[in-house]
């Protein structure tokens, strides 16, 4: 199989060249397996293949691992006070757990420690092309991938190089995806994206409308109250604000138990209810609105300050926004406000600037792909796409078996092709399963998963393609 020098440039004697589909030069990498973004699915798609003997190239556009977690990155969403969400033992890698030492919900900054080390640890460095950005990834004969890179900032020349499968691991919280108001290009306060948000230094002293009810937007909206003027934070509708800590414990653990013990999800609805009325009663009298949707139906948005902030006044529910006006903005219910900065906290759109969108069932364009465990594409085996999923759980261990399932899913093409053909044929019937409850049907609930349902999920299609 082909490997990778030093540094993960390829060894120029051992490629061969031939012609691409516009008769480019295309250097042959032979066996290799080319992982596109050294953030966390990147990391873990790489030390995964290298352990099932597969050479691997990874193309990393920014100078350093850890995606969205390296706040050096110009496309990292996260800012000054960012922290996990869900706990540490739900968090971490399977093989590289996190130091004991830290807190239940670690810091951004020790979450790009911990990618580091783990980069370290398995000697994955050597195998990235940092400061290369992929441009294009095309079908090529024998199901194999043409990708182009180029230095990123589109300076230097582009090289094309074939390999025998692709792992797109680019990350879907880069993207801003912004809202249309009516009157929005006249209004002449600071509009920002999350993306764009920092440090709470640039809200302080200001009147400050937060719009979008997610993990960012509620975040945002706390830091606001302690640091603005006057904070407003819009809603579109009612969701379920889920305490950290449930029973002195995190509460994706105590989730986790009742998970593990198969309690069913109207017994978990209501003991989620019931905790809810001992804690914090009912929010409407906050004037926050009433969820249209069960709880679970959504995740919950982790957040144990929100509520503490409009009960003492520092945040002011309103409803949608309706328009903006030059020095105003007009909400749903016919108030007018007048916020000095707008924040949108509405989240992100996955793109894959660098492959056609019908290679993926997206012939829209719309940037939701028909996979398989949200992974897997029908018609392209060796093609697949880690950390596509927005877990009631930490991400990573979903990634880590991914790409597991990937890296074996390529060795049974070589040794055992009637078990990969039948797997390409469940990829082919199941494509856009959901491993979760009913969810709203929106963008921002595209990826949801159960992580327990997911990894069962995971669990049955190694079985299936391994078994005797």
């Amino acid at each position: 199989m082909s490997t990778s020098t030093d540094h993960g440039r390829p060894d120029p004697e051992a490629t061969s060249s031939g012609l691409g589909s516009d008769d480019r030069p295309v250097s042959d990498r032979g066996d290799t397996v080319c992982v596109i973004g050294a953030g966390a699915s990147g990391l873990t798609a790489i030390k995964n293949l290298r352990e099932h003997g597969f050479g691997v190239d990874c193309y990393e556009r920014e100078t350093g691992v850890g995606g969205a977690w390296n706040w050096r990155h110009d496309r990292s969403p996260v800012y000054a006070s960012t922290h996990l969400i869900s706990s540490k033992p739900f968090t971490q890698f399977p093989d590289f757990p996190m130091p004991d030492s830290w807190p239940d919900y670690p810091h951004h900054s020790q979450l790009l420690s911990y990618f580091e080390r783990y980069a370290d640890h398995f000697d994955l460095r050597s195998h990235i092309w940092f400061g290369t950005e992929v441009i294009r990834v095309e079908p090529a004969e024998g199901e194999r991938w043409d990708v182009t890179t180029r230095s990123t900032g589109g300076y230097g020349p582009e090289r094309t190089s074939r390999y025998a499968a692709v792992v797109i691991a680019n990350g879907h919280n880069w993207s801003p995806k912004l809202p249309r108001y009516e009157g929005l290009e006249q209004f002449r306060g600071e509009i920002m994206h999350a993306s764009s948000y920092k440090d709470p230094a640039q809200l302080r002293g200001k009147r400050v409308l937060v719009v979008g009810a997610g993990n960012t937007g509620c975040d945002i909206a706390v830091e606001a109250a302690q640091q603005a003027s006057r904070c407003w934070h819009s809603t579109r509708r009612g969701y379920w604000y889920a305490p950290k800590y449930v029973l002195g414990r995190p509460a994706d653990q105590v989730n986790d138990s009742l998970l593990a013990l198969r309690v069913p999800l109207r017994l978990r609805q209501w003991l989620y209810h019931w905790t809810l009325r001992l804690t914090v009663g009912d929010l409407t009298r906050f004037g926050l609105p009433k969820p249209d949707h069960r709880v679970y139906e959504t995740h919950p948005i982790a957040n144990s300050q929100l509520v503490y902030y409009v009960g003492h006044g520092g945040i002011g529910p309103v409803p949608d926004v309706a328009r903006f006006h030059p020095y105003a903005v007009e909400l749903a219910d016919g108030r007018e406000i007048d916020p000095e900065v707008v924040v949108f906290a509405t989240g992100y759109l996955p793109r894959f600037e660098f492959l056609d969108a019908s290679v993926f069932g997206d012939s829209a364009g719309a940037g939701r792909p028909g996979l398989w465990l949200n992974a897997f594409t029908p018609g392209h085996p060796t093609l697949a796409v880690a950390g596509l999923v927005q877990p009631d759980s930490g991400l990573f261990t979903l990634s880590h078996w991914q790409t597991v399932l990937f890296a074996r899913l390529l060795q049974a093409r070589r040794d055992r092709p009637e078990r990969a053909a039948a797997f390409g044929q469940r990829v082919r019937e199941r494509a856009g399963e959901r491993y979760s409850g009913p969810v709203k049907e929106s963008s921002r609930h595209w990826f949801e998963v159960g992580h327990a349902d997911y990894l069962r999920a995971v669990e049955r299609a190694l079985v299936e393609l391994e078994g005797k």
